[in-house]
């Protein structure tokens, strides 16, 4: 994105307004959302710009050999406005080996996908200080943080005193009795039975 001279001007008077705070008269204001909506309608026309000729190598590497010479250009403006390459970019570069200019494009993506790697990798990698567990954080009631020796345990909480207007139970209602078994029903069969048959 370049910049005209009346464009850095604003921009100049913009950074010199936020390094050192003070009053802005309303032409710089208006100055200021100027730049501000020109610089955005800049940055979406660059996206519709990026988005046309990303479904345009798209449609290039369908249409594969046969549109070769057409895809390479297009992969190299591609890369050239930050475009990654994808794995079907890569497996065109492959199937186009025998073209000089794809071999070149083949090497410089590869470069590229092992560049992303890299950064992925060292994004995951955390320092050996953020891996050690944190302490776990009291506090008493009302926020205030307990004030304890690092050595000393947490004090245990005093049990609470019985309330008065509870009676304590029983050890006969917290731990009823055990009932007997009920007595089996007499079969037919059984010695009972026969007794008072005969």
């Amino acid at each position: 994105m370049a910049f005209g001279t009346e464009e850095l001007r604003v921009l100049r008077r913009a950074l010199a307004l936020a390094l050192h705070p003070g009053p802005a008269s309303a032409q710089d204001l208006q100055d200021c959302l100027r730049l501000a909506e020109s610089v955005d309608e800049a940055a979406r026309e660059g996206a519709r710009q990026r988005a046309f000729l990303l479904a345009d190598l798209a449609r290039y590497r369908a249409a594969l050999p046969g549109t070769a010479a057409g895809y390479l250009t297009l992969l190299e403006e591609a890369l050239g406005a930050g475009h990654r390459p994808v794995p079907d970019d890569m497996a065109a570069l492959r199937a186009l080996c025998g073209n000089p200019v794809a071999a070149l494009l083949l090497d410089r993506c590869e470069e590229l996908v092992e560049q992303d790697v890299r950064t992925r990798l060292a994004r995951r990698s955390v320092p050996a200080s953020r891996t050690r567990p944190r302490a776990r954080l009291t506090a008493l009631p009302g926020g205030k943080p307990a004030e304890r020796p690092a050595g000393d345990p947490a004090p245990r909480p005093a049990p609470q005193a019985p309330r008065p207007d509870r009676p304590i139970p029983t050890p006969g209602e917290v731990f009823p009795p055990k009932r007997k078994p009920a007595a089996p029903s007499p079969t037919p069969d059984s010695p009972s039975r026969q007794l008072a048959a005969v």
